[in-house]
C-alpha cells in the first residue's frame, strides 16, 4: 500500500509508539532467535500449526537457558525405537531436503550454542538415511548415530528437558463456494486493507518484530478482530470468499489447525492454506472454560468444548469471541503446508517454537501418550508411549517457548480425534553430522 510522505511520516511514527506501548501483535523473522519466552503453563485446544501470531513477542535477549544443549550421553534415547515405517520418514526427509534447498549452502541455522549451514543439515539428511536403511541391528544403528552425530536435547519448559507434545490435523468440512441453505459461514481471503508492517527496517533493535494492522485515516489500528468480522460482519460484502461451509464450530478449529479441504456439493475437494493472519493474539478457550469452572482440565478437548458450546448456546458468541485471532486463506494445489511451504507428513512432522528450533531439521522424539482411537467409532480407547524420527516443518502460534511440540496427526477421523486428546509429556533431541562445521 502506497502513501503520500506526510501521510506515511505520522503512520510510521503512530506505528512505532503503539508498538513500545505494546499495542500490536507480532510476528518472528524466518532466521531463529535464542529468544526463550515465559513457559506456556495454561491448557489449550490443539495449537495453529502455520505460522500464524499469537501474542507479542519480547524483544530479543540473552537467555539464561538456551533452548538446547548437546545431549548427555546417559540422557540419549534408544535410536532404534522408531514405531512408524522407513517409508514415512523419507517422504518427510524428502520434503527437508526441498526446503533446505531453497537457501544458499552457507545459510546459518542455530543449534543452541552452535551454528550449522543449510549443506550441513542437508548431509545429515543423506548419511542418516544411509545407516537408517543398512539394516542394522538396535545395537548397531544406536552406535553409528551416536558415532556419527553430535546430539542436542531441547531444554524444556524446565531447563531440563522436559515437554508437552499436543496435536493438529488437517481438517475436513463441508462447503459451497457459493452462500445458501446451511452454508451461511464465509471462509476469507485476505483482504486487500490488511498491511504487515516490518519493525526491523526502522530499528536493528526490533529485527524480526512485525506488527499487522490497517490504517485509518492518519492513524495505523490494530485490524479487525474476531467479533468484528464474525459477528459484525465488516468483512462481509467485499468479495474475499473463498468459500462457505456449514459448521461454525468446525471453521473455529479450521482457524485453529490453519489449514484444511473444503469438500465440495459435487465432491471436489478444494485445499485451503493459511495466506495472513489478524495480528490479534491467540487466547484458549479452551483455558477460558477452564478458569470459569464450566469445563474440567481432562474435558477441555476439541470434542468437549464443542459440546459445551451447543449446549449453552446462548454463551457461544463470547466463547468464541473471546480468542481475537483470525486467519485469512488461499487455495492451495497441495498440502496441507507448514512453515516450510512444504506438504506435512503424517506422525512424522512437527511444529516447534520457530525463533527456538530449526526449520527443517532432523529430530527423534519420545513421548509417555499417544492416543489409541477406534477407527469405528472415532473414540479414544487407551494411550502408549512413543518414539519416532522426525522432521521440524512447521510452527505454531501457541508453541512459544522451548517446552512445546506440536504432531502432525495427518487428515480424517482418527487423526482429528488424536490430534484433538495428544497432550503429554515429552523430550525432543536434533541431530547433526559430526563432520558438519558447527561453531
Amino acid at each position: 500500500m502506497k502513501f503520500k510522505v506526510p501521510r506515511f511520516s505520522v503512520l510510521i511514527l503512530l506505528v512505532l509508539a503503539a508498538f513500545l506501548m505494546g499495542g500490536f501483535g507480532c510476528r518472528a523473522g524466518r532466521q531463529p532467535e535464542t529468544v526463550i519466552p515465559p513457559p506456556v503453563t495454561a491448557p489449550c485446544e490443539p495449537c495453529p500449526p502455520t505460522p500464524v501470531c499469537q501474542e507479542p513477542e519480547p524483544p530479543p535477549v540473552t537467555p539464561a537457558v538456551l533452548p538446547m544443549l548437546p545431549a548427555e550421553s546417559e540422557a540419549l534415547p534408544d535410536f532404534s525405537a522408531d514405531d512408524l515405517d522407513m517409508v514415512s520418514l523419507k517422504i518427510a526427509m524428502d520434503y527437508s531436503r526441498e526446503y533446505l534447498n531453497r537457501f544458499k549452502p552457507d545459510r546459518l541455522f542455530t543449534f543452541g550454542p552452535d551454528t550449522y549451514t543449510a549443506a550441513d543439515l542437508l548431509a545429515s539428511l543423506d548419511v542418516f538415511e544411509g545407516i537408517a536403511t543398512s539394516n542394522l541391528n538396535p545395537e548397531e544403528f544406536n552406535r553409528a548415530i551416536r558415532e556419527k552425530f553430535t546430539i542436542y536435547r531441547s531444554t524444556g519448559s524446565d531447563g531440563k528437558g522436559a515437554m508437552l507434545f499436543t496435536g493438529y490435523y488437517e481438517p475436513v468440512m463441508e462447503g459451497s463456494l457459493t452462500p445458501g441453505g446451511p452454508y451461511k459461514y464465509p471462509i476469507y481471503r485476505r483482504p486487500d486493507d490488511l498491511v504487515r508492517l516490518d519493525l526491523g527496517i526502522f530499528s536493528t533493535k526490533w529485527k524480526g518484530d512485525v506488527i499487522y494492522g490497517r490504517v485509518d485515516g492518519l492513524g495505523f489500528v490494530p485490524y479487525y478482530d474476531r467479533k468484528a468480522i464474525d459477528g459484525d460482519g465488516v468483512l462481509a460484502g467485499r468479495g474475499l470468499e473463498i468459500a462457505w461451509v456449514k459448521d461454525d464450530i468446525a471453521l473455529f478449529f479450521f482457524h485453529i489447525q490453519g489449514s484444511g479441504r473444503v469438500v465440495l456439493p459435487d465432491g471436489r475437494e478444494m485445499r485451503v492454506q493459511y495466506d495472513a493472519e489478524n495480528g490479534r493474539p491467540f487466547r484458549s478457550i479452551g483455558g477460558l472454560l477452564i478458569r470459569e469452572g464450566k469445563l474440567t482440565r481432562d474435558k477441555a478437548s476439541m470434542d468437549g468444548i464443542r459440546a459445551y458450546v451447543d449446549a449453552n448456546p446462548r454463551d457461544r458468541d463470547r466463547v468464541l469471541f473471546y480468542n481475537p485471532s483470525y486467519i485469512f486463506y488461499r487455495v492451495a494445489e497441495r498440502g496441507p503446508l507448514g512453515l516450510t511451504e512444504v506438504p506435512m507428513t503424517p506422525g512424522r512432522s512437527i511444529a516447534t517454537d520457530r525463533r527456538l528450533f530449526p526449520m527443517g531439521a532432523l529430530c527423534f522424539i519420545r513421548g509417555q501418550k499417544l492416543p489409541l482411537v477406534d477407527p469405528a467409532t472415532g473414540r479414544v480407547t487407551g494411550y502408549r508411549p512413543f518414539s519416532r524420527f522426525v522432521a521440524n516443518q512447521d510452527t505454531g502460534g501457541a508453541i512459544r517457548s522451548p517446552g512445546r511440540l506440536d504432531l502432525f496427526f495427518g487428515s480424517g477421523l482418527v487423526p482429528e480425534k488424536g490430534a484433538g486428546s495428544m497432550k503429554s509429556e515429552g523430550e525432543m533431541f536434533f541431530l547433526v553430522l559430526k563432520s558438519a562445521g558447527g561453531k
